[in-house]
């Protein structure tokens, strides 16, 4: 049996830079028509000569597939109209990350004041800016997410013409956020789809699954699936694949990060199938981030097969989930 998807998109994605950008990269853009690129380098991308000089290195990189990066700046209050404008069609969306709560976001907003953010995002809603935003607090680790959630809708609330992404979604409430607000949209991953905090550690530590926002509990996976499996409109796929080396991931200190990108498009196949959902699935890993974000994808079609695929143990010094393992379908071809 084959699934035929046209240009999926990864809307949630993280490339880094140099060395590791040139191991990764292929891996998306192999199979990826388009993908939403983070900005959280070390410094983060925060002007036009950045973003356009990463772009520049990314298409390099990737110059042998049919693939377009989507730039994305890094939040801050003091983005004026004049700036905002300049970037013109380069600029896909900025992404807010509160600060220290995740890799590389040190610089991110301590607070978080409506007044002080207005500026803005009210150039964003004017300009029809998306605004991506990692949600969570710095409270107890299982909560920070759902404790996040009255800022989303604060924020939504606040500016109505603004499209806010909830980024990589893990609870429940979360998911009936959307439902609250027009202007609220999610992206879900493929690892927040499968696990449960249980898989992480719930036996001995499995380090290559750890990641934020860390995995919850089963009702939380369960409501994930229910939207994504019915291709809900205001979910879409981005994978948040986040590449460390080994040494990062095991050791003390652990990296936050899960690297799905060679096997996202098979092992979601996999879940559909396996879900009897396969008809949702163009929808999930494309036509609604099409919608949300007002884009046109290039041309594309990866042509998916029930043919298991040997998942290898590593990408040169980055360990992919399931390493080692089998998973039950796999590209078939590329046109």
């Amino acid at each position: 049996m084959t699934i035929e998807l046209n240009s999926p998109l990864d809307m949630h994605l993280h490339l880094r830079d140099h060395e590791m950008l040139n191991v990764v990269a292929p891996l998306t853009s192999h199979s990826f028509a388009g993908a939403l690129i983070m900005p959280n380098l070390v410094p983060p991308i925060e002007t036009l000569d950045a973003l356009l000089a990463y772009k520049e290195r990314i298409l390099t990189v990737t110059k042998n597939d049919i693939f377009k990066p989507y730039m994305t700046l890094f939040f801050r209050d003091s983005y004026d109209y004049d700036f905002l404008k300049s970037f013109g069609s380069e600029l896909s969306a900025i992404k807010l990350y509160p600060a220290g709560i995740t890799t590389n976001s040190e610089g991110g907003v301590s607070g978080f004041d409506v007044k002080k953010l207005s500026p803005t995002l009210e150039v964003m809603s004017e300009l029809g800016i998306p605004l991506c935003i990692h949600g969570e607090t710095n409270g107890f680790v299982m909560d920070r997410e759902a404790q996040f959630v009255p800022i989303y809708e604060k924020l939504a609330s606040a500016f109505p013409r603004l499209n806010i992404i909830m980024e990589h979604i893990t609870t429940k409430e979360s998911v009936e956020a959307l439902e609250r607000h027009e202007n609220l949209y999610a992206t879900i991953t493929l690892h927040h789809l499968l696990i449960t905090l249980d898989d992480v550690a719930g036996g001995m530590l499995r380090p290559h699954l750890f990641c934020k926002p860390i995995a919850k509990r089963p009702h939380d996976r369960d409501a994930l699936l229910d939207v994504a499996l019915s291709a809900h409109p205001k979910v879409m796929f981005g994978s948040d694949s986040a590449p460390h080396p080994k040494h990062a991931k095991e050791s003390c200190g652990c990296a936050a990060g899960v690297f799905t990108a060679p096997l996202a498009l098979a092992k979601l196949a996999e879940i559909f199938m396996e879900k009897s959902s396969v008809a949702n699935l163009q929808k999930f890993v494309s036509d609604n981030a099409r919608a949300i974000y007002n884009i046109t994808p290039l041309s594309k079609k990866v042509i998916l097969e029930d043919n298991p695929m040997n998942v290898p143990h590593n990408y040169g010094e980055v360990v992919p989930m399931y390493a080692g393992e089998s998973i039950s379908w796999s590209i078939k071809s590329i046109e």
